[in-house]
C-alpha cells in the first residue's frame, strides 16, 4: 500500500514520473466508478477545488468532509474514521493540524492515504511548486531543473520544508532567508540531510536572492498561529518581497506564493500582481499536480 504524507515518500525518478503525468492531457482512469474522501479539518479554497477536480479528472467522484462531520478522536478515533471512510473511497486525503492524524490514518494501511496539508509538510504544493519551475524553467522537463535555483524567505514551515525536499530531489539549489528563531527544526534538517539534500540559510534577504531563478514566500502567520500574529508582523518585517527585493534578485527571477497571499505583508502588491510573478499558473498547477500524483499513487505506482 502506497501512501503520499511527504514528498520523499516518492523516489526521484517517481517525482519526475508524477510531474509528467501532471502535464498528460489525457490521464488514466484510475478513478473510474471509485470515490475518493476529502477530510478537512483546516479550510482551504485551492486545496477542495484542485482536489475536487483533479479526482473527477481521473474518472472519480469526490467527497468533502468537514471536521464536523467526522469527529476524529471525539466521536470516533483516527482510526475508525479511517477505516470506515475506506469502505466506501478508494483513497483518503486529510488535510489536518498535526501531523501525527496524517500518520495515524496511513498506518491502518486500508486505502492510500495523501496529506493535503499538516504542520510538518505540504507535498501537494511542494509538486505543484516543481511543476511551475518545469513549466517556466525547465522548458517541459523536469530533469531539466538540475543547476538552477530557489530562494525561500519568511518561515521556516511546512511548505518550506516540503520545497526544500522537492526542489533538492530534482537538483535545484535552495536558499533560505528568515529570522534565526524561524529556521527548519532539527528533525527537519537531520529528513533533508537523509536525503543528501543541503540548503545555505541567511538572514539578509538580499544575499539569498541574488541570482536566483525563482524567489518564493508565504504568509507570516499561518492558520493556528492568530495568537503569535503580532510578533510574528514585528520579526518579519526585514523580510517582505518588494520590487527591490525582486530587482536584488535579477531579471532573470520569477516570483512564487503558495497563496492566500497578505498583500502589504510578506509581499507588495507590485510583486505579486507584476511581470515576475507566476502565482496564478501555480495556483492551477495545484489541480494538475495533485492529477499526477493520484495517476501515480493509484495506477501504476500503487504496488512499487
Amino acid at each position: 500500500m502506497r501512501h503520499l504524507l511527504e514528498i520523499d515518500d516518492l523516489s526521484v525518478e517517481e517525482l519526475h514520473r508524477v510531474l509528467a503525468l501532471a502535464a498528460d492531457p489525457a490521464p488514466p482512469q484510475v478513478l473510474a466508478g471509485k470515490g475518493m474522501a476529502l477530510v478537512f479539518e483546516k479550510p482551504s479554497a485551492r486545496t477542495r477545488n484542485s482536489m475536487e477536480m483533479a479526482v473527477f479528472q481521473l474518472g472519480g467522484h469526490p467527497v468533502y468532509i468537514q471536521a464536523s462531520e467526522v469527529g476524529m478522536d471525539v466521536r470516533e478515533s483516527v482510526e475508525d474514521v479511517t477505516r470506515t471512510l475506506a469502505s466506501y473511497h478508494a483513497c483518503i486525503g486529510a488535510r489536518v493540524f498535526d501531523h501525527a492524524t496524517v500518520e495515524r490514518m496511513a498506518g491502518q494501511d486500508v486505502v492510500p492515504v495523501v496529506n493535503m496539508l499538516s504542520d510538518a509538510a505540504h507535498p501537494l504544493q511542494a509538486l505543484a511548486d516543481v511543476l511551475t519551475l518545469t513549466d517556466e524553467l525547465g522548458g517541459g522537463s523536469s530533469t531539466a531543473l538540475a543547476g538552477r535555483s530557489i530562494a525561500y524567505v519568511g518561515d521556516g514551515n511546512n511548505v518550506f520544508r516540503s520545497l526544500a525536499l522537492a526542489c533538492g530531489m530534482l537538483g535545484v539549489e535552495v536558499r533560505f532567508a528568515g529570522p534565526p528563531d524561524y529556521r527548519l527544526p532539527e528533525v527537519d534538517r537531520d529528513r533533508l540531510a537523509a536525503a543528501g539534500i543541503t540548503f545555505t540559510e541567511t538572514d539578509r534577504v538580499a544575499e539569498a536572492v541574488d541570482g536566483v531563478d525563482a524567489v518564493y514566500t508565504d504568509v507570516w502567520t499561518s492558520m493556528g498561529q492568530e495568537a503569535e500574529s503580532a510578533r510574528r508582523m514585528r520579526d518579519f518585517e526585514a523580510f517582505r518581497i518588494d520590487e527591490t527585493v525582486m530587482e536584488a534578485a535579477g531579471p532573470q527571477a520569477l516570483f512564487l506564493h503558495c497563496l492566500p497571499a497578505h498583500r502589504g505583508e510578506e509581499v507588495t502588491d507590485g510583486v505579486v500582481d507584476g511581470p515576475v510573478s507566476r502565482v496564478w499558473p501555480q495556483a492551477a498547477n495545484r489541480m494538475h499536480a495533485a492529477r499526477g500524483l493520484l495517476a501515480h499513487l493509484l495506477g501504476e505506482g500503487g504496488t512499487s
